[in-house]
């Protein structure tokens, strides 16, 4: 017999959603009736799974690296799964972020990165003359705490994955920092003295690319580096994964992508301008740079060009909650697209560079660059989820109660 006791989710009442006709093929069932989302572990046999919803809204399924949209009433069937795998269930966040709400960082200095993993939204700086507090996390996405980096330095790009939060900067050797929960960090040493300017992680890599260089590094627990050479000397602004590619985006038409994080190719921009951001989502690569240019993939290797609404610096692009959504300066606009080919207008709370915009746990969150008169200011926009929802996830058979 399968799972006869449906397991309790952590933010609601457990009962059978609307189990497969066949109760032994049940591997996990439950209902979430309050925002959150309920973790747990399966036992697979090493056929495909399949994915049942129900209730007021569309349900996330993340079973190991994958994850997978069941609109509700219906079921979707995944890839074939063997041994013990880790699952996770929400209900899909919904909202259109037309409009970002003020929040404020602990400390003024200049916010250049963000990101989000393990419940945690993390943000660095370019720590200003003796300070080294150029750190913060919040658990919320609106109220924030300050943290010491392991040096005074211009802190660029940071990332999470696999369990670390890790981050880069322009220091020299130790332009690295490590961090198991968001707030103490440890210094790392980098394989050379360079910019570094930013990192993703993606297929058990971390990646980093530096800034005027061919260099890039990887890592694959985010503590100790191997350099790795970018195909051409470049302003390399930005990096990311998506779909088993790493993409690096610079300036005029430079960009270059990685199937395995340290062997890299050269492709080519739609346009010449500088690059500032790349970001990837619902299987579309998209790039932002200076004026209204942007580009998008599906490859991460051949780019087409596409218009943004509003002319400015765009620096930071990321994708969650069903849009992508694009932050620049000095402006009050934002853009967002659930294609990332047509874009909208948005609005920020204030006039700042806006330096670079995250997604999680149904938050967008965006953080500001050279404070104009001491301001703190951050932004963030909320979803919702659209709840209840049943969920369940069983060997087979499809036909259900």
């Amino acid at each position: 017999m399968g799972q006869s006791t449906y397991p309790t989710p952590s933010a609601g009442t457990s009962y059978s959603s609307q189990p497969p006709a066949n109760a032994s093929s049940v591997l996990l069932d439950g209902q979430l009736v309050s925002s959150g989302s309920y973790s747990s572990t399966i036992t697979a046999t090493g056929a495909p799974l399949y994915l049942y919803a129900n209730g007021a809204g569309s349900t996330t399924f993340t079973i190991g690296s994958d994850n997978y949209t069941v609109t509700a009433g219906s079921t979707v069937g995944t890839s074939a799964y063997s041994g013990s795998k880790s699952v996770t269930v929400a209900a899909l966040y919904v909202g259109t972020p037309a409009t970002f709400v003020a929040s404020t960082m602990p400390n003024t200095v200049n916010w250049s990165s963000a990101t989000y993993g393990n419940g945690y939204f993390v943000a660095v700086a370019e720590g200003l003359s003796g300070v080294t507090t150029a750190g913060a996390y919040s658990t919320n996405g609106t109220t924030w705490t300050s943290s010491t980096m392991p040096s005074n330095s211009q802190w660029s790009g940071v990332t999470y994955g696999n369990g670390y939060f890790v981050a880069v900067n322009s220091g020299g050797t130790t332009a690295g920092a490590y961090s198991t929960n968001g707030t103490t960090w440890t210094a790392s040493t980098m394989p050379s003295t360079s910019s570094y300017f930013s990192v993703t992680y993606g297929n058990s890599y971390f990646v980093t690319v530096a800034y005027s260089s061919s260099v890039a590094a990887y890592s694959t627990n985010g503590t100790s580096w191997t350099a790795s050479t970018l195909p051409i000397n470049s302003l390399w602004y930005s990096v990311a994964y998506g779909n088993g590619t790493f993409v690096a985006v610079a300036n005029g038409t430079t960009g270059a992508y990685s199937t395995n994080g340290y062997t890299w190719t050269a492709s080519t921009m739609p346009s010449s301008s500088n690059w500032e951001g790349v970001g990837y989502g619902n299987g579309t690569f998209v790039a932002v740079s200076q004026s209204t240019a942007g580009a998008y993939s599906t490859n991460g290797i051949s780019w087409s060009a596409m218009a943004l609404p509003i002319t400015t610096n765009w620096y930071g692009v990321t994708y969650g909650g069903g849009y992508f959504v694009a932050v620049g300066g000095t402006t009050t606009a934002a853009v967002y697209s659930t294609n990332g080919t047509t874009w909208t207008a948005g609005t920020m709370p204030s006039s700042l560079q806006w330096s670079s915009v995250t997604y999680g746990n149904g938050y967008f969150i965006a953080v500001a660059e050279s404070p104009l008169s001491g301001t703190t200011t951050s932004a963030y926009f909320k979803q919702t989820q659209s709840l209840p929802v049943a969920f369940g996830i069983y060997n087979g058979p499809t036909t259900t109660h």
